[in-house]
């Protein structure tokens, strides 16, 4: 027996897709890794609550913290508060503390659960913005709420930064004065425009290479109060150049979502960490193949990865700001979430053609849990959009272990 459902092609007719029948991937019950490695969670968002979803944020704690612990039982770490939680793009700031709060105290339940959490200043318009001293305090204000309640703090770029630095001394001047009195070692995070086109210039620069000069240098001088630094460039060589120029004891965690295999397997010249946001949408086979990174298992490891990064490449594509839609999407279609309701609206920001071929990619990666359920809630979408999949499933030879599967979908159509 095989699953089929009826997607929308590229000329807007619908058109039988048969499920590969993949088995979905299973990683490790305890899993152990050579690499750190962080997921950016995304919220859950709250359909039920009395808002104006583009003005106002409510989140369904129970399946936001939920989420972190299925992470944390895969052994990947929690990058939270980020943009992938939709960060300064509907999740406001008093939400995002909340949202700290939460997932610091289900940290404290779960041995060796790694947490670490965004700090910015997205409680400061950009506009509002008059003197580096008024980014200062925007990012202190963060810092001293999130270490109060003993987080680890990510240094997430700023808006209200990159509009009024007038070049590299600027940002010489507001991270030397964070990393002085961080009470622990943070994450940098260098967010590319593709991801927020607020931030074009970052560093003082539209040049890449002197905008990683700065950064390097702002690094070289506070190395004690620096783990890494996370570049989110979606180029492989940028990271690479500035992976070799870190200081010893200085991590660089990838945040290139098309090319992220490679660069955590590494060269002879070193590898990169991870803090990614498609590992919340390939979690389990994520984990699975760093499991098999560290058990020396290289060729293992790409083989997992390998179909993932058409999917990743397929989420991210442009405009990139929009990627969340596709990660949320995917914990809809794997039961971690009853509906596809996101903060701000952000359901909306990719087509129906986006998340059909995103279906057929999760496919192709083994990424459906329960190909009966994805299926089910796929037709719901195509319904949405007034596209009748007619009958919605049909049974051929089956793989072992898929009827109950079916059965399930079955009833529940």
């Amino acid at each position: 027996m095989s699953i089929r459902i009826r997607l929308p092609a590229a000329d807007g007719t619908l058109q039988s897709y048969r499920l590969k029948g993949a088995l979905p991937i299973e990683p490790a019950a305890i899993p152990s890794f050579n690499r750190i490695a962080y997921s950016a969670a995304h919220v859950v968002a709250d359909p039920r609550a009395a808002v104006d979803p583009w003005l106002q944020c409510a989140l369904d704690w129970d399946a936001t913290i939920g989420y972190r612990r299925h992470l944390w039982s895969l052994g990947l770490g929690v990058a939270e508060a980020m943009d992938t939680a939709q960060r300064g793009m509907g999740l406001d700031w008093p939400t995002s503390l909340e949202l700290i709060r939460r997932s610091i105290d289900a940290a404290r339940d779960v041995p060796g659960a790694l947490l670490a959490c965004g700090c910015g200043t997205d409680q400061l318009a950009p506009q509002d913005a008059a003197t580096l001293d008024d980014v200062i305090r925007a990012y202190e204000e963060q810092m001293a709420a999130i270490e109060a309640l003993g987080g680890r703090l990510i240094v997430m770029a700023s808006r209200a930064l990159a509009r009024i630095a007038r070049g590299p001394d600027d940002y010489q001047r507001v991270y030397g004065r964070l990393l002085s009195q961080a009470r622990a070692p943070v994450i940098l995070h260098w967010l590319g425009d593709m991801f927020d086109p607020a931030l074009a210039g970052y560093w003082g620069s539209h040049d890449i290479p002197q905008a990683m000069a700065t950064a390097l240098g702002v690094i070289d001088a506070h190395a004690a109060k620096v783990d890494g630094i996370k570049i989110s460039l979606l180029h492989k060589e940028h990271e690479i150049t500035m992976r070799r120029h870190l200081p010893p004891g200085v991590r660089m965690y990838t945040g290139d979502d098309f090319n992220y295999p490679e660069l955590i397997a590494g060269d002879a010249a070193g590898h990169s960490d991870a803090l990614l946001g498609i590992f919340d949408a390939i979690a389990p086979a994520a984990s699975a193949a760093l499991g098999a990174l560290a058990a020396g298992d290289a060729e293992r490891f790409h083989a997992i990865l390998a179909p993932t990064l058409p999917l990743s490449r397929h989420v991210f594509q442009a405009p990139t700001r929009f990627y969340k839609t596709g990660v949320v999407f995917m914990a809809w279609l794997n039961g971690h979430q009853s509906h596809f309701t996101m903060v701000g609206g952000q359901q909306s920001a990719r087509s129906l053609l986006h998340f059909a071929e995103l279906f057929r990619l999760a496919d192709a990666a083994g990424l459906l849990i329960d190909p009966g359920l994805a299926c089910r809630r796929m037709r719901t979408l195509l319904a949405l959009h007034g596209m009748d999949d007619g009958p919605q499933l049909t049974s051929f030879a089956a793989p072992e272990g898929a009827q109950a599967s079916l059965e399930t979908a079955r009833r529940e159509a």
